[in-house]
C-alpha cells in the first residue's frame, strides 16, 4: 500500500497562522511546522510570538517569522501584511483564528460591540483572503481555514454576539467557496469546549454572573459531550492540519465540528 505521508506533507508550502500566541492558533502553527511548512505567526503579543519561533523551527518549520498586528484594526494589519508580502514568498495557507467577543445576551449588545466583532472576524478574514489570493492562484494551491465555533450549528446561551458573528463567518466562507479558483479551498473548523485561555475566561465570567463555581461549570461542559472531557488545542490543530494539506484537496466549503460529539444536529 502506498504511503499516505506525501498527502499530508506541507513541504514547500508557506502558512500564515493568525491568533498564534496561545491556544488553538499556537497549536496549529506547531502542527503545520511539524508537516514541514514555512510558518508566519500573527498576533498582538509580539513577545509571545518571538518565544514561539524557536519552537516552530525545532518542530520542523522550514522557516519561522512573526507579524505583530491586531485583526480588529483593519488598516493597521493591512499595512503590516502588505509590507510583509512585498518581501515574502507567496502564502499558500491561511488559518484565520482570533478571539471571540465577550459573553452576554444579544438583546443587551450595543451596535459598537457588533461592529467591533464584525471587523475582527468577517472583515479581517475578507481582507486577508483578498491580499493572499493572488499568490495562491499563481501557485495553484491555496488552503483557507477559519476557526469558528459549534455555535454555527447550535447557538450557545449568553454568547449572543459571538453566535451572530460566527454564523456570518460560516455564510461568508460558504459563499466564497463557490467563487475561489480550482485548487484554492476554504473550510471552517468548529471547536467544541476546548481547554484554552478563552474558555477559562468564559468560565470565570459565567461564575461571576451566576454565583456558581468554576469547577461546577467546567464539569457541566464536560458532561455535554459523549467524550466526557474538554478538547485539547492540539486536537483542533490536527483537524486544521488535515484541511490545509494536499489530502483535503476535495474538501471545500465545509464546517467540520471537532467537539467530542457534543452537537446534537448533523
Amino acid at each position: 500500500m502506498p504511503s499516505l505521508a506525501p498527502a499530508f506533507s506541507l513541504a514547500g508550502r508557506s502558512a500564515l497562522v493568525c491568533g498564534a500566541s496561545a491556544g488553538i492558533g499556537r497549536a496549529t502553527a506547531l502542527a503545520c511546522a511539524g508537516l514541514g511548512a514555512g510558518i508566519t505567526v500573527l498576533a498582538r503579543d509580539g513577545a509571545k510570538l518571538e518565544a514561539l519561533l524557536p519552537e516552530l523551527r525545532a518542530a520542523g518549520a522550514a522557516s519561522a517569522t512573526s507579524l505583530v498586528a491586531d485583526l480588529e484594526n483593519i488598516e493597521g494589519f493591512e499595512r503590516v501584511v502588505g509590507d510583509w508580502l512585498q518581501q515574502a514568498a507567496p502564502v499558500h495557507i491561511l488559518v484565520h483564528n482570533t478571539g471571540g467577543p465577550p459573553a452576554g445576551k444579544l438583546v443587551e449588545a450595543d451596535t459598537a460591540a457588533l461592529l467591533a466583532a464584525f471587523r475582527r472576524h468577517v472583515l479581517s478574514a475578507h481582507r486577508l483572503v483578498q491580499l493572499l489570493l493572488p499568490g495562491m492562484r499563481e501557485a495553484g494551491y491555496g488552503r483557507i481555514v477559519n476557526v469558528l465555533s459549534t455555535s454555527v450549528r447550535e447557538p450557545i446561551d449568553l454568547l449572543g454576539v459571538s453566535n451572530t458573528i460566527r454564523a456570518a463567518m460560516a455564510s461568508w466562507a460558504k459563499s466564497l467557496s463557490r467563487e475561489l479558483p480550482p485548487g484554492v479551498t476554504i473550510n471552517n473548523v468548529l471547536p467544541g469546549y476546548t481547554a484554552t485561555e478563552r474558555l477559562a475566561e468564559l468560565a470565570r465570567s459565567t461564575a461571576a454572573r451566576t454565583g456558581r463555581s468554576i469547577e461546577a461549570i467546567e464539569a457541566e461542559w464536560r458532561e455535554m459531550a459523549p467524550e466526557k472531557r474538554l478538547g485539547r488545542p492540539e486536537e483542533i490543530a490536527a483537524a486544521i492540519a488535515f484541511l490545509v494539506s494536499p489530502a483535503a484537496s476535495f474538501v471545500r466549503g465545509t464546517s467540520l465540528p471537532v467537539d467530542g460529539g457534543r452537537l446534537r444536529s448533523i
